[in-house]
C-alpha cells in the first residue's frame, strides 16, 4: 500500500505540467481557429453591423491581446471557474457537471460490460491456443473490432428499437415519466442497453484479443510446465496460473482505452440522443463556443489523468516491481 501511495504522489506531481501543456496548446489552437461565438451568434440572427460585433466582442472580452486573455482564463481555472458559455448563456462548470454524470454512467457500464465479457471470452480462447474455439472467437473479435461504432449503433437501434420495439430508441430516460427509485433506475437501464452494447462491443473484442494473446505467451513459461508436471487440473492451471499472470496487460489496456472510449461516446451519444458530455462537445463546436470547448477539453484531460492514476495504483498493487523501481529511481 505504501508503494501505491508513493507512486500516486509522483504521478500527481507529473500531472501538473501535463495539464498546463493541455491548457496552453488548447488555448492557442482555438485562438488560431477561424470564427468565434460572436460570429456564430450573428449568423444565427441573420447578420449584424460592425458596431454590434464590436460591442459583443468587448462584452465577452475578445478584444484583448492573446496573452491577456490567456492569463485571465488561466487565473480563472485556478479558481475552478471555467468561464461562461456563450451558446448556453450559463457557467461552463455547471453545464459540465450536469452532462458529465450521463457520460460516466454510459462509459462505466460499457467498460464493465466489455472488460468482464471480453476477459471471460479471452480466457476461453486462450485456454487452448490454436484450437477451434480460439480461431472462431479470434475471427469474430477481429470482425467486431473492425466494425464502426456508429454503424453498429444504428443497426442495433433499427433491429431492437424500430422493428422489434423491445427497447427505446433514444434518450437517457423517459421524459416526464414521473418515475422514482427502482422504477426510474430500471427505465434508465432500458435506455442504456443499446448505447452500452454499441460502445462496449468494440472494446470487448479488444480485451478478448489482448487476453488471448497474453495467455498464449504465458503457456510456454516454466512455472506453467511445472504446474502441469504436478498433475494439476487443466481448469486450475488456466484460471490460477495462466489467466492470472496474463491479466496484467489488460489493466494497462483499460487505462489506455479511457480516452478512446471518451471520444467514442461523442458518436454514440449523438446516435442515441443522450444528453451527455460528448454531445455537449459537439454542440460547443457547432456553436463555436470557445470557453465551453476549452472547459470540455480540460475536463477530459483531468479525467484521463485520473483514470491512468487509478491504473498505476492497481498495477503497483498487482506487480511489486512497479513500486520498487520507482523508489530505486
Amino acid at each position: 500500500m505504501k508503494r501505491a501511495v508513493t507512486l500516486l504522489k509522483r504521478r500527481a506531481v507529473s500531472a501538473i505540467p501535463v495539464l498546463l501543456i493541455v491548457l496552453i496548446f488548447t488555448f492557442l489552437l482555438l485562438e488560431n481557429a477561424s470564427g468565434d461565438a460572436v460570429d456564430a451568434y450573428l449568423v444565427s440572427i441573420g447578420g449584424g453591423d460592425a458596431g454590434l460585433r464590436d460591442v459583443l466582442r468587448e462584452q465577452y472580452g475578445l478584444n484583448g491581446s492573446v496573452l491577456a486573455r490567456f492569463w485571465l482564463y488561466a487565473s480563472s481555472v485556478l479558481r475552478l471557474d471555467l468561464g461562461w458559455s456563450l451558446a448556453f448563456d450559463r457557467p461552463v462548470l455547471g453545464l459540465i457537471l450536469e452532462r458529465l454524470p450521463n457520460t460516466l454512467l454510459l462509459m462505466g457500464s460499457a467498460t464493465a460490460f466489455a472488460f468482464i465479457l471480453g476477459t471471460g471470452l479471452g480466457i476461453v480462447a486462450g485456454a487452448r491456443p490454436g484450437g477451434l474455439t480460439d480461431r472462431v472467437l479470434s475471427t469474430l473479435s477481429l470482425a467486431l473490432y473492425a466494425t464502426p461504432g456508429f454503424w453498429l449503433g444504428l443497426v442495433l437501434a433499427i433491429v431492437f428499437a424500430v422493428q422489434l420495439k423491445w427497447l427505446p430508441t433514444s434518450g437517457i430516460e423517459t421524459i416526464a415519466s414521473g418515475k422514482q427509485g427502482f422504477a426510474r433506475a430500471l427505465d434508465i437501464a432500458r435506455h442504456l442497453v443499446l448505447p452500452v452494447a454499441s460502445l462496449g462491443l468494440i472494446y470487448l473484442a479488444l480485451f478478448l484479443r489482448v487476453m488471448r494473446t497474453a495467455m498464449a505467451a504465458v503457456w510456454p513459461l516454466d512455472f506453467v510446465l511445472f504446474a502441469q508436471s504436478k498433475g494439476l487440473s487443466k481448469r486450475r492451471i488456466v484460471l490460477r496460473h495462466v489467466a492470472r499472470n496474463a491479466a496484467l496487460p489488460l489493466v494497462t489496456v483499460l487505462g489506455l482505452q479511457a480516452a478512446t472510449m471518451l471520444g467514442g461516446s461523442v458518436v454514440i451519444e449523438s446516435v442515441f440522443a443522450i444528453p451527455g458530455f460528448g454531445r455537449l462537445a459537439q454542440e460547443a463546436v457547432s456553436g463555436r463556443d470557445t470557453p465551453l470547448l476549452m472547459g470540455i477539453i480540460l475536463t477530459s484531460a483531468v479525467f484521463v489523468i485520473l483514470v491512468n492514476l487509478a491504473v498505476d495504483i492497481v498495477y503497483a498493487v498487482l506487480d511489486p516491481r512497479i513500486g520498487s523501481g520507482e523508489r530505486q529511481a
